[in-house]
């Protein structure tokens, strides 16, 4: 039997309702002696919670859910109360004294993937559903929790398991004479899988960039226009503008969405040479903010040309688009050309090209709805397999069977840790050690 758990699910502060989770092996008698009554399971029952003395402790509702219907897959015992921080940790302390243990971050999901009552690729969604930082990312973990994620990694699973088993039994039964890689159509099988793998990886990298995010850099000379900018794409007086070159003196960040793409945005000081000994501390600020960036925006006025200086301080494989500024005062139209983004900040002339162009430069296509949430170590997972795909081809061709088999095999494992069936516990541990108390 499990040891019983228990934590605050509902975020801190003060609130109309407040809600304490409990999970553990029976709960039956621990909500009949906190309650005063038996809990009929899942029905949410108006109560009374007591202390050790029979005092009341709040008024509010109990929720009861019996194994293995539960989140957990164990007996749960949810507590709502009003949202009041000392009600609520009263109620913990009270559910301690009973026998529970303070719940570790996460604790509640692990139980719920360990019971398998969900995948680990679902569990991580739990968490993504939580830090979500805009709504097609929200969307995107949704359908992770609910599995289309997993159901897509399963078909690929399938597709090996098939290919797995006639070169298994192949080998077990060589004097069969089964002529596998002519009657099962391996490398057409192969060749199937392969693809299907590369569709699934191609959407893992859109949902790499919903969960993780990119880094934007505004670089570029004094008075160009980056405020101003980084106001535009946040649509707030993020930062201050005046005709002062200089104005910036220090790196200023902005959490956006640009077409659902979470986004920080940092404005930086513009590089120039300079004695001011503050601009100077901001100017070394600018040039960490470029090397931490994912994308750099190079700012120029319309008419003028990108500085060599400006070019040299970005490395060299640094993703860059060139916004050249102020075509309000240039007397030209918005557009976009093999030169860069014409538009005017000031305005807002042009502002959706821009957008466009950095939507198009990360591989981001909003346009596309649908998908699900992914994290570095799926796609990761997932470019494994593909490799062992590519290896098993080679083997293919030498008619090395024993090595196809073995690179099918590998590849079958690279996908089974996305979902977690081939998952060392030391990242068990990395993974749910992330969640928030209470989940």
């Amino acid at each position: 039997m499990t040891d019983t758990i228990v934590a605050i699910a509902t975020p801190p502060g003060r609130g109309g309702v407040g809600m304490v989770r409990v999970s553990g092996g029976s709960l039956a008698e621990f909500a009949l002696t906190l309650c005063g009554r038996i809990c009929p399971p899942r029905i949410a029952q108006h109560t009374r919670f007591f202390d050790a003395v029979d005092h009341i402790i709040d008024d509010g509702i109990a929720i009861y859910f019996a194994s293995p219907a539960s989140f957990t897959g164990e007996d749960v015992l949810e507590l709502h109360a009003h949202g009041s921080p000392m009600v609520l940790q009263a109620l913990v302390r009270r559910c301690i004294e009973l026998g529970a243990r303070h719940a570790e971050p996460g604790e509640f999901t692990r139980r719920a993937y360990l019971n398998n009552k969900m995948d680990l690729a679902q569990a991580e969604a739990v968490a993504d559903i939580i830090d979500a930082a805009t709504e097609s990312a929200a969307r995107a973990a949704v359908r992770s929790l609910t599995g289309e994620f997993s159901a897509r990694i399963r078909t690929l699973q399938d597709r090996l398991i098939r290919l797995r088993m006639f070169v298994e039994a192949t080998l077990d039964f060589p004097e069969e004479d089964v002529e596998f890689l002519e009657s099962e159509r391996a490398r057409d099988q192969l060749t199937d899988a392969r693809v299907a793998l590369e569709h699934v990886l191609a959407e893992a990298g859109r949902g790499q960039l919903l969960h993780d995010g990119i880094r934007i850099v505004l670089a570029g000379e004094p008075n160009v226009g980056k405020s101003s900018l980084l106001n535009a794409l946040a649509g707030d007086e993020i930062a201050i503008v005046t005709p002062i070159a200089g104005t910036t003196r220090d790196t200023v960040r902005s959490r956006v969405s640009l077409k659902g793409l979470p986004t920080e945005i940092v404005d930086t000081a513009g590089l120039r040479d300079t004695t001011d000994p503050i601009e100077i501390i901001g100017i070394e600020r600018t040039r960490a903010a470029i090397n931490d960036a994912d994308l750099a925006l190079i700012l120029v006025e319309a008419a003028a040309d990108v500085p060599a200086r400006l070019l040299a301080e970005l490395p060299s494989n640094l993703p860059r688009i060139v916004v050249r500024n102020k075509v309000d005062i240039a007397g030209g139209e918005a557009h976009a050309d093999d030169r860069g983004v014409w538009l005017s900040a000031k305005t807002g002339e042009g502002m959706e090209l821009l957008v466009d162009a950095i939507t198009a430069t990360v591989g981001f296509n909003y346009r596309e709805e649908g998908g699900f949430m992914a994290r570095e170590r799926h796609v990761t997972a997932l470019r494994a397999a593909l490799a062992h795909l590519d290896a098993a081809f080679a083997h293919l061709d030498h008619v090395a069977l024993e090595l196809f088999a073995e690179e099918l095999r590998l590849a079958h494992q690279s996908l089974g840790a996305i979902t977690g069936e081939f998952t060392a516990d030391d990242l068990l541990g990395e993974i749910f050690s992330r969640f928030c108390i209470g989940k």
